[in-house]
């Protein structure tokens, strides 16, 4: 899991264009490398702020876009002008390719002087634990994430410092005076 702090210092480091912009809506909406990679120009629901995502198991499901990262997304379309794709690779007709973010996101990761593996998928668990420090309920994480089991969901309520933190003062007021 990274901070906020960290995630923003890897995306400062990611050079190209695509790659930086997939791997920010990694982050800003907890997709699956997948699910991002091959993201369709009409996933995208502009006036309801939302990304209608194909999951595993061919499910769908449909996202909060944060505004910022739409207006990002409006400004990285006209680069490419994908009919298709939001993320398409050098030539076009695919999607940008899984390993190479992979990699880039590895290379960004350590530009930034970041020093415990970093992938993709980092930043979907990282998205997932600023939810629940936000208190976000878990059942709506999971949904968000898509996961069908909330066992599956429960691997991001491990307890972070500032959730720690913040425990320790709510159980030091409650149990003051025992």
């Amino acid at each position: 899991m990274l901070s906020d702090a960290q995630v923003r210092a890897l995306l400062a480091h990611v050079r190209n264009p695509t790659h930086k912009a997939c791997l920010a809506l990694i982050y800003a909406c907890g997709l699956r490398i997948s699910e991002a990679a091959t993201l369709e120009v009409t996933g995208i629901d502009s006036a309801r702020l939302l990304l209608r995502i194909i999951g595993k198991g061919n499910k769908e499901r449909l996202v909060p876009l944060p505004a910022p990262v739409l207006d990002d997304l409006h400004h990285f379309w006209p680069s490419h002008r994908n009919r298709r794709w939001l993320f398409p690779n050098r030539c076009g007709r695919k999607p940008v390719n899984q390993q190479v973010l992979e990699r880039t996101c590895r290379a960004a990761a350590r530009a930034a002087g970041i020093t415990a593996r970093v992938t993709p998928h980092t930043l979907r668990h990282s998205y997932a634990t600023r939810l629940l420090e936000s208190g976000v309920d878990i059942r709506v994480v999971q949904i968000l994430l898509g996961h069908v089991n909330i066992a599956t969901t429960a691997i991001y309520t491990h307890l972070t410092e500032p959730t720690q933190t913040s425990l320790k003062t709510i159980l030091d007021k409650l149990m003051t005076g025992l």
